[in-house]
């Protein structure tokens, strides 16, 4: 089985990659995995057999969670390289996301990278477990989700705008258009509301499938990582910005061959009536919770 290093980009050369993120490995088919024994260096363990002590821990607890040890721990041999070019086989254990997180838990708790790791493990065994939840989400609720993600975005992008100069409702309002200027062909926001054949009092981000708000959360997200990266003062500047970005998001779709925003179907259901369905689904049981917080009065129109 082929393998690949993973390096991740370091962020305008400030942030390094976390040193558990540069030992990730993947295989042909895209599957990921970690060496015990690289992991074992980064733990600060200078003589694998101690490791091994956490290995076995490690792979107990997976049992006791209800989970095959063989989808998470795959022993295997591999050749390493000692001196004069010589080769010699060594046990090795190729490992998943969720058991580098049981064995960092199992590890020499008196080691500060121990910690570390325990943290970083943790949290990316939950988002990868929040990632599969949320594969098998049906359109609706994958919509009520996206709606919510949107609504963080625009907060974000609001306070990147207002730090550009973007302070005024008005001017805001006018900076709003030129993103979706940029995006849906020249539409402003009070053309896509009559595009949709929406109400007064109804916002067009309710009424937006799951392919349209995922194609505004882009828009969003770029525009206000392109104000804050490079430091945009003005209003015209930042609307020049904001326009660019919506741009070149319809060109990536137009390139794609996907469809563009204005042309998809406007849904029957607002995000308030998904947002009721799910508040009777949680009352029926503890589960995967799709409300990100209240989008109402979330229309970024400015108006």
């Amino acid at each position: 089985m082929n393998e690949k290093d993973i390096s991740l980009p370091v962020d305008g050369g400030a942030q390094r990659p976390s040193p558990f993120e540069q030992i990730r490995r993947e295989t042909d088919d895209g599957s990921e995995f970690w060496s015990a024994r690289e992991l074992a260096k980064i733990l600060g363990y200078t003589e694998f057999g101690k490791f091994r002590n956490a290995l076995q821990k490690a792979e107990v607890a997976c049992e006791n969670s209800g989970q095959e040890i063989e989808d998470h721990f795959a022993h295997v041999s591999d050749m390493i390289t000692i001196g004069k070019g010589g080769k010699r086989k060594v046990e090795d254990v190729r490992m998943s996301r969720y058991a580098c997180y049981l064995v960092v838990q199992n590890a020499d708790p008196s080691k500060e990278i121990v910690a570390i790791g325990q943290t970083y493990f943790a949290v990316q065994t939950r988002r990868q477990e929040r990632s599969d939840e949320l594969a098998s989400l049906t359109a609706e609720q994958r919509r009520l989700y996206l709606r919510g993600e949107l609504s963080s975005h625009n907060r974000r992008l609001a306070e990147a705008a207002n730090q550009a100069g973007v302070v005024e409702p008005v001017d805001f309002a006018v900076f709003t258009d030129h993103g979706y200027q940029g995006l849906y062909g020249g539409l402003k926001h009070r053309d896509i509301h009559k595009r949709k054949g929406l109400k007064k009092s109804q916002h067009i981000l309710d009424y937006m499938d799951g392919e349209e708000l995922g194609a505004n959360i882009f828009r969003v997200t770029q525009t206000e990582a392109k104000l804050r990266r490079e430091g945009v003062q003005g209003k015209q500047q930042a609307n020049k910005a904001h326009f660019d970005v919506g741009r070149e998001v319809r060109d990536t779709i137009e390139r794609l061959g996907g469809t563009m925003p204005e042309e998809l179907p406007t849904p029957q259901e607002s995000v308030q009536q998904l947002r009721r369905k799910e508040e009777k689904r949680l009352a029926q049981g503890p589960q995967l919770s799709l409300i990100e917080g209240d989008t109402d009065g979330d229309d970024d129109s400015g108006e």
